[in-house]
């Protein structure tokens, strides 16, 4: 095994390839992409049982679980007869080693060396997961400011004069909506009042100060979350502009939203479009966002999240900006060491 991997890591452990200071995929020196610096860092981990630097911005998993996916890799390795000898073996090996871990981890291991992911893994069967498929599609009212809440996140809200909602709307919203029309009628604004806030607990509203009609628009409520994309915290660094980023986008447009599902929140979960503009895409090359890849593995998103890496626009003009979900996870672990303190 250490004869081969010396063999294999050739050029990428000479002085020349490390005094270079050129850089590949990632941004990381060219010395450490491909297949020779695979089996360079194998041969590394063999003896110092050490992952190489820089992993951890492709993968979420700690860097003890990263040590656990060599081990693992290495045992295979050693075991196969023959052992790989280009990038495209390696990458079967790889994937065939960890079948069982998430394949977006996979897939980040891989594009760190630039190993290509197997189209297909023996022994596995690719299937498309659920919440991959489109449900249905939404078309907004324009959007108000104040209803976006956060970096990728906000509220739309769709007439529901449109023949995919109107099949829809509750009897009592439509009860309500008439007696409130009609209680309007005789001036009685404190029974409109409060019919009105009864509509908008079964999630329709009304006021629409961005359109100009005739008589009240009923529309139905909805939040949305953008799909394969995550923003930092509001009490994070770079939360607020994150924010008004998508805010100065989306403020007064009437936007297309391709629903996949719902979130554990009740939200849905969707690709936003403005004019035929994507808006995850815009975000992401303005560094507003991070690629969320523990759910979304499209390779468009990781490349657009490079480039902005590497003009480090954005939330990346910081040499180590906090991923928003180790932030949620800490702030949910500080919580529950509170609470258990005041048992």
């Amino acid at each position: 095994m250490g004869n081969a991997l010396r063999f294999l890591c050739g050029d990428c452990c000479s002085p020349r390839a490390a005094e270079e200071g050129t850089t590949g995929p990632h941004g990381v020196a060219l010395a450490t992409v491909g297949f020779s610096a695979f089996a360079h860092d194998l041969f590394q981990f063999e003896i110092t049982g050490q992952v190489p630097e820089g992993l951890s911005q492709h993968v979420e998993p700690s860097r003890k679980a990263q040590a656990n996916w060599y081990k693992k890799i290495l045992a295979a390795w050693k075991e196969a007869k023959p052992p790989p000898s280009n990038a495209e073996e390696a990458a079967i090996l790889v994937a065939i080693t960890l079948q069982r871990h998430r394949k977006v981890d996979v897939e980040g291991l891989l594009s760190f060396y630039g190993l290509p992911y197997p189209t297909a893994v023996p022994g596995s069967v690719a299937q498309k997961r659920p919440d991959d498929v489109p449900k249905f599609e939404l078309y907004t009212l324009p959007v108000n400011a104040e209803d976006v809440g956060d970096g990728d996140g906000l509220t739309v809200y769709v007439d529901t004069r449109n023949p995919r909602e109107s099949a829809d709307v509750p009897i009592s919203v439509q009860e309500a909506t008439i007696q409130r029309r009609e209680a309007r009628a005789r001036r009685d604004y404190e029974i409109a009042d409060a019919l009105k806030k009864c509509i908008f607990n079964e999630g329709y509203w009304f006021d629409f100060p961005l359109i100009i009609d005739d008589g009240d628009i009923l529309a139905h409520r909805y939040r949305i979350r953008l799909r394969g994309v995550d923003a930092p915290e509001l009490k994070m660094p770079y939360g607020e502009e994150a924010k008004q980023a998508l805010r100065s986008l989306l403020q007064g447009e009437q936007l297309r939203v391709v629903a996949y599902g719902n979130d554990q929140y009740d939200r849905l979960v969707g690709d936003i479009y403005s004019k035929d503009v994507f808006i995850q895409e815009v975000l992401l090359k303005k560094g507003c966002v991070w690629h969320y890849k523990k759910y979304d593995q499209r390779p468009e998103f990781a490349m657009w999240e490079k480039e902005a890496r590497a003009a480090r626009v954005g939330l990346w003009a910081s040499s180590n900006p906090q991923k928003p979900w180790e932030w949620r996870k800490m702030q949910k672990e500080m919580q529950n060491n509170t609470r258990r303190g005041k048992q």
